[in-house]
């Protein structure tokens, strides 16, 4: 191409030489463009020609490499599966190895099987020919020595556990009492209350023999007029400078009492001043009536109970029974019942509630219908106590059933505070000595505050038969006859002796 452009200059500058003018100068020139033009185009072809070969060389060489690739890929998973199945054939060998050693397992088994079974036969031959002999020997069938055999088992067991039930029985029956004991006996060394006996009537001492005289007043309008509002009778005899206010009730009688000393303190003695005096002195006795219950509470150590129960309480102070305090009595079974719920790890809180409320209903009896245990009861269920409380109340007179320890130990405890000697007036003293008049009744005692009456007839008038209806006709007595409360106990003991004497 670079030879046809130097040869189409040439032309132009010989044309131009030879001076063929401008014309002839230009028609050299096309035709020497055209000729280069023609050259480009040819050299354009060939350009076109050898990048189609290359393209074709290099897609050639390009399906040669994919080809060789995909040959090696092919040799590798041959190799793979090859390798695959050598495994495969292995693992097949050894299962079909493990399965001949299972059933060579399995068949050495079987014989084994065999072999049992029969040594099974010969023994049940052996024992069949063996039972049959004992049996010939023994004059017994199988079923027969067998019962006998359970028999005497049973026999020797229950023998064993008779004689083991009893010891058990007894032990714990020796370790009950002796612990008891011990309780009831630590309970009262640890607790040292004082006793006393109040009765019927309160002595008021005067400053002199001619306070009596105003006392009574003219034609008696002042002694008239202190017995109607005090409600208790006054007393005025030839005991030296001293009056008695007599009054069965002991709330009354100690408005009596200190209205009585107040108005012979003041001098001032006539029906005006007695009622103003005594309205005073009621009011005081209200007030130390609930000073009373607090302060029972907080020796106690009881919370959180009603204020209506501790008023109660208070009015306890004056109330007896049996001649004896029931506050103090209360107090005194309140540390007992707290004592010994202490010792055997029970509630000491509920006990000793229990055990000061237990007698809560006898401030009631003269208001309300029912026993002291029935309206104690009542009353504690109003206000909201512990069931358990109320058992205690309900129980302590074995009324009901026992539903807690606590109850018991609060029954306990009310028994030792009664029982006390000097505790408790002896009030069936006169009684009992009347029962000694019944026919082939030798002596009688009355023992236990009175809860117990014993009594020892004559044994050769009164048999055994006749004993129980002497002890039931005793207990009829004692319930028409007289008031108490809970419940008391007739026995009725009837000793023979045979004596003789060897010479």
């Amino acid at each position: 191409m670079l030879e046809i452009e130097r040869m189409a200059d040439w032309l132009a500058i010989v044309a131009s030489l030879l001076g063929g003018g401008v014309a002839a100068g230009a028609a050299f020139y096309i035709v020497g463009r055209r000729v280069q033009r023609g050259a480009a185009e040819a050299a354009a072809r060939a350009a076109a020609v050898e990048s189609a070969r290359l393209l074709e060389e290099a897609r050639q060489r390009m399906v040669l490499a994919a080809k060789e690739e995909l040959l090696r890929a092919r040799e590798a998973g041959d190799e793979e599966v090859a390798r695959r199945r050598r495994e495969i054939d292995r693992r097949e060998q050894g299962l079909e190895e493990r399965v001949a050693a299972l059933e060579e397992r399995d068949r050495g088994l079987e014989r084994r099987g065999r072999v049992l079974e029969e040594r099974e036969r010969a023994l049940a031959a052996t024992e069949l020919e063996a039972r049959a002999r004992l049996e010939r020997i023994a004059g017994l069938t199988a079923q027969e020595a067998k019962q006998e055999l359970l028999r005497r088992l049973e026999d020797e067991a229950r023998g064993e556990a008779a004689a083991l039930a009893r010891d058990l029985k007894e032990q714990a029956k020796r370790n009950a009492d002796k612990e008891a004991q011990k309780i009831l006996a630590l309970a009262i060394q640890r607790l040292a209350a004082e006793h006393t006996a109040e009765s019927t009537v309160s002595a008021v001492a005067l400053p002199s023999d001619e306070m009596k005289g105003r006392i009574i007043g003219r034609e008696g309008r002042n002694i008239r007029a202190f017995e109607a509002a005090t409600g208790v009778d006054v007393i005025i005899d030839d005991t030296p400078d001293t009056v008695v206010v007599s009054c069965f009730d002991p709330v009354r009688r100690e408005v009596g009492r200190l209205a009585l000393e107040r108005l012979i303190a003041d001098g001032r003695i006539h029906p005006g001043r007695i009622e103003e005096v005594v309205d005073k002195a009621r009011g005081e006795v209200d007030a130390s009536i609930v000073e009373a219950g607090e302060q029972a509470i907080y020796e106690t150590g009881i919370k959180g109970m009603h204020p209506e129960l501790v008023k109660l309480v208070g009015r306890m102070k004056y109330r007896t029974s049996y001649g004896q305090n029931i506050l103090d009595h209360s107090k005194e079974v309140a540390w007992l019942a707290g004592i010994m719920a202490a010792e055997l790890k029970l509630d000491a809180q509920l006990a000793k509630r229990g055990a000061l409320l237990h007698d809560i209903g006898k401030v009631l009896t003269h208001e309300h219908d029912g026993t002291h245990v029935q309206l104690g009861v009542e009353v504690a269920t109003k206000y909201g106590e512990h069931p358990v409380v109320v058992n205690c109340i309900a129980a302590h007179h074995d009324d009901v059933a026992h539903e807690s320890p606590v109850s018991v130990i609060v029954q306990a405890a009310d028994a030792v505070s009664g029982s006390r000697p000097g505790a408790r007036r002896e009030a069936f003293e006169t009684y009992v000595k009347r029962l000694t008049q019944l026919p082939g009744v030798e002596k009688v005692f009355a023992i236990q505050a009175g809860r117990e009456v014993r009594v020892v007839v004559t044994p050769t008038a009164i048999d055994d038969g006749k004993a129980g209806e002497l002890s039931e006709q005793i207990a009829r007595k004692i319930e028409r006859e007289l008031q108490y409360p809970g419940q008391i106990k007739v026995v009725v003991i009837r000793e023979t002796r045979a004596v003789d004497f060897a010479r």
